[in-house]
């Protein structure tokens, strides 16, 4: 069973830039699609972004061209880096695993949330304007 732990959240000014980490402990990680979501306070939670098996990454249009997805299979880490950040991005960042193995996946299953079964506990981002 893989566990996640997100890490690297913080206080940051509008404008500025942080990365998230997610590491994982158990088997297959690397077989699945991973994501990144966020929830605000009072709002549903999310999804950001996510990359498949191929290394193939889907992005929510607020994040485009801003945040960048990736992840290290053989450290067993994903990352997410986040530049340009407004008081928008302000949330509790989760990392998530889906049980689909596909070496391609479509938007559709990647960007929803009831693709995702393994969630992390999550690390708070506040972005100051």
């Amino acid at each position: 069973q893989v566990q996640l732990v997100e890490s690297g959240g913080g206080l940051v000014q509008a404008g500025g830039s942080l990365t998230l980490s997610c590491a994982a402990s158990g088997r297959t990680f690397g077989e699945n699609v991973m994501g990144w979501f966020h929830q605000a306070l009072g709002k549903d939670r999310e999804v950001v972004a996510a990359i498949e098996r191929s290394g193939g990454t889907d992005y929510t249009d607020s994040v485009k061209g801003r945040f960048t997805i990736s992840r290290d299979i053989a450290k067993k880490m994903m990352s997410l880096q986040m530049n340009s950040l407004t008081s928008d991005d302000t949330a509790v960042y989760y990392c998530a695993k889906t049980p689909s193995t596909a070496f391609f996946a479509t938007r559709d299953y990647v960007m929803s949330q009831k693709s995702y079964d393994t969630w992390g506990q999550g690390t708070q981002v506040t972005v100051s304007s």
